[in-house]
């Protein structure tokens, strides 16, 4: 059975007490790496935590003595996000700079069901989830483009339903800002303006994944 893992965000003000805090409920720090996702932290009872930063040094490295001073100060930049969230219940769009919202909107949009009738009544169902989807597509793709036509931004930063997603950016509308360098994703709750704050804190925070010791 595999270790069980966690995902944390933590805002770059709040690292350096994550950090104690962590060190001491695992019996201190064993030793530390710098890998491609971010620095590697191995404690002493085996728990492991993989800090990544929110985004790239893009020529602007963070400064600092070490690591993590390094990372820290490397997630304190003040950065622009461009945020779409889409899942099957609706969307929310937004633009964000240090995790902080400008600008933004969110909306439902229903999108029926799967069911497991069959024959005409599963083509009849098929095709108004369709509709349905394409309509949430349509809309969030508009309202995206209507919010990012008035900031500008350096990342797009997205979440939710994957394929509903990348419908939405394949947009026209949205061509203009398609290939913004993107963010990791994030896994969110049906999108509404609590979870779209959430998620615009998180696109700029550290992201720490722990694997308890074995």
């Amino acid at each position: 059975m595999r270790p069980p893992t966690r995902t944390a965000f933590v805002p770059a003000a709040r690292l350096p007490g994550w950090l104690e805090r962590f060190s001491d409920a695992h019996g201190g720090l064993a030793s530390q790496a710098d890998t491609d996702d971010g620095v590697a932290l191995r404690m002493l009872d085996g728990a492991v935590a993989l800090l990544s930063p929110p985004w790239p040094d893009d020529g602007r490295p963070g400064r600092g003595s070490d690591l993590l001073g390094r990372l820290a100060s490397l997630a304190s930049q003040e950065r622009s996000t461009g945020v779409v969230l889409v899942r099957r219940g609706g969307y929310a769009v937004g633009v964000a700079v240090g995790g902080r919202l400008l600008a933004h909107k969110c909306g439902t949009k229903y999108i029926q069901s799967r069911t497991a009738a069959g024959g005409q009544s599963q083509h009849r169902f098929a095709r108004r989830r369709g509709k349905q989807a394409d309509a949430l597509v349509v809309k969030s793709s508009e309202e995206a483009a209507r919010i990012f036509a008035g900031h500008g931004f350096e990342y797009l930063a997205t979440g939710g339903d994957k394929a509903l997603v990348e419908d939405v950016l394949a947009e026209p509308v949205l061509r203009p800002y398609a290939a913004r360098p993107r963010l990791a994703p994030l896994a969110v709750a049906d999108p509404n303006m609590a979870v779209l704050t959430r998620a615009a804190a998180d696109f700029c925070a550290v992201r720490i994944q722990v694997t308890d010791a074995p």
